[in-house]
């Protein structure tokens, strides 16, 4: 088994609710690298409901394969609400998902500032033909592992809690 039972087990939820309601899923990762769509696609029965992952590591990429604006990063910066919501829409834009879920943030140990800790990540999900949400998280300077797994336990509690809504 890769990750811990409870992020299993919250993989097996997620895909068991997508399944029921027929709905696909897309990543667009930058601070975890791409683990959120490994964890997901760790379950048997996956590909049933997951469409694409992203991981848009650099700004680049993000303006490359997820049209998220690269004025947008150089005015609000890659880690930040507006450009983790662009990345959820993004991964909608560019799969056939109906639900997305993105996170950018600073993983430490280096890479952080006053404005801007390490520890700050930004999530989003987003549902095709409906809402887009966000959370902020203050990790803080806890360790690079701990980071990228309070951000993918996050960020599986929101793609559950967007597929889980009524149209």
């Amino acid at each position: 088994m890769m990750f811990d039972q409870s992020l299993n087990d919250s993989a097996v939820r997620l895909i068991g609710l997508c399944r029921a309601k027929g709905l696909l899923l897309a990543t667009a990762e930058s601070c975890t690298g791409g683990l959120i769509a490994a964890l997901i696609t760790s379950i048997s029965g996956a590909s049933g409901v997951f469409d694409a992952g992203f991981v848009t590591y650099s700004n680049e990429a993000k303006t490359r394969m997820l049209g998220v604006p690269a004025d947008l990063i150089t005015k609000m910066g890659a880690v930040s609400e507006e450009v983790a919501r662009a990345m959820a829409l993004g991964a909608l834009a560019h799969s056939r998902a109906e639900i997305a879920v993105s996170v950018t943030g600073i993983a430490g140990p280096g890479g952080g500032s006053a404005a801007k800790p390490v520890g700050l990540v930004h999530c989003a999900t987003a549902r095709r033909d409906g809402p887009t949400f966000h959370v902020e998280l203050q990790l803080g300077d806890i360790d690079r592992g701990a980071v990228r797994l309070a951000t993918i336990v996050r960020a599986m509690e929101m793609a559950y809690e967007t597929a889980a809504l009524d149209p």
